[in-house]
């Protein structure tokens, strides 16, 4: 089906070109380098573009803007007029279908990270889903459309984590939930903030009285330099001037309170590295 669009006549009614009349026009701009001529040309087949481009607007990531694509399509429609050779047997339309859509579909390659094996699934699971709801008038749930498709859930699951993640979306995008209903994608992503966790709270509270039970025990010289050089921010050397002993003294007492504390709480040693 002939996509050419319709040109203007003087009088204002339009008419669709014929490959006849697209031919005569390509071979005038040929002989007079004419800018007005291949400006016309462009406008013919500038609805080719669109058509390629909005066929594919399935396929283009989310971040992905439809007008660069446009553009990309209307820059190889220009070089498809230049480079146009009607010896080769192809029409003028044809020829610029061709390089058009390929155009197309090397800039979504090059704007899209994911590899294609991603995008291919995405596909399977979109038609797959397209095909079982033509067929029972509804939506097939996860283990519905992996059985349609021959493979597991988690599959599946795992199939569309991987569509999911090569997609740079808004976090209030929604998407399909385990349970079918839509929810937003912030919702979907595991929180790393310890401090919300009642678990991690717990343990880190149960942690501290356990430490400080601990250091209440030591003797009150291990706690003195524990104190001048773990709050006070003191060095070696102005704890000793403190003490009123050596430097390598105090180093000796750190070294044995740090022993002590190590031993008194070995037994909660998962819990400490819990709470980090």
């Amino acid at each position: 089906m002939s996509l050419a669009t319709a040109t203007t006549r003087p009088t204002g009614t339009r008419r669709r070109m014929s490959s006849e009349d697209v031919l005569a026009l390509w071979t005038e701009y040929q002989r007079t380098n004419d800018r007005a001529l291949r400006d016309r040309l462009v406008l013919t087949f500038a609805p080719l573009v669109k058509y390629i481009v909005y066929k594919k607007v399935r396929e283009m990531p989310a971040r992905c803007e439809v007008e660069d694509f446009i553009s990309c399509g209307l820059e190889a429609l220009i070089q498809s007029i230049d480079r146009y050779d009607p010896e080769k047997g192809a029409t003028l339309e044809q020829y610029a279908w061709t390089r058009i859509h390929g155009a197309v579909l090397d800039e979504l390659r090059r704007q899209d990270w994911a590899p294609r094996s991603v995008r291919r699934w995405e596909r399977d699971i979109d038609r797959a889903a397209d095909a079982f709801t033509v067929l029972h008038g509804r939506r097939p749930t996860n283990p519905e459309l992996a059985a349609s498709m021959g493979i597991t859930v988690e599959e599946l699951r795992r199939h569309r984590d991987e569509v999911t993640r090569s997609d740079m979306t808004s976090l209030n995008t929604l998407v399909l939930s385990d349970d079918e209903t839509n929810i937003e994608r912030i919702d979907t992503i595991a929180s790393q903030d310890l401090s919300v966790d009642p678990m991690h709270a717990t343990a880190k509270d149960e942690a501290k009285d356990k430490f400080r039970a601990a250091f209440a025990r030591l003797p009150q010289r291990e706690r003195e330099v524990a104190v001048m050089l773990y709050v006070k921010n003191l060095t070696l050397a102005e704890i000793g001037t403190v003490l009123g002993v050596s430097e390598s003294r105090v180093c000796q007492i750190h070294g044995q309170l740090k022993k002590t504390l190590r031993k008194a709480l070995a037994d909660d040693e998962q819990l400490f590295q819990l709470v980090a």
